[in-house]
């Protein structure tokens, strides 16, 4: 369960930072705020599809060890 934990920590830390960067730059470039939203949620997508092997492969190692 601990392996899991961490990937779960590891991708949620991911779209934090990801959410953060994003508003900042939203925040920062007012006439690119749509844009910058989308590119920002296409990271978000990226980050968590990006998470999935090493969840799956953290899953099964907990799950092998009880």
């Amino acid at each position: 369960m601990a392996r899991t934990t961490v990937e779960m920590l590891h991708i949620a830390a991911g779209l934090v930072a990801a959410t953060a960067m994003t508003w900042a730059a939203a925040w920062a470039y007012p006439l690119g705020y749509e844009v910058i939203w989308w590119c920002g949620a296409a990271a978000m997508v990226a980050t968590v599809l990006m998470g999935v092997g090493p969840l799956r492969r953290a899953r099964a190692i907990d799950r092998r060890r009880g």
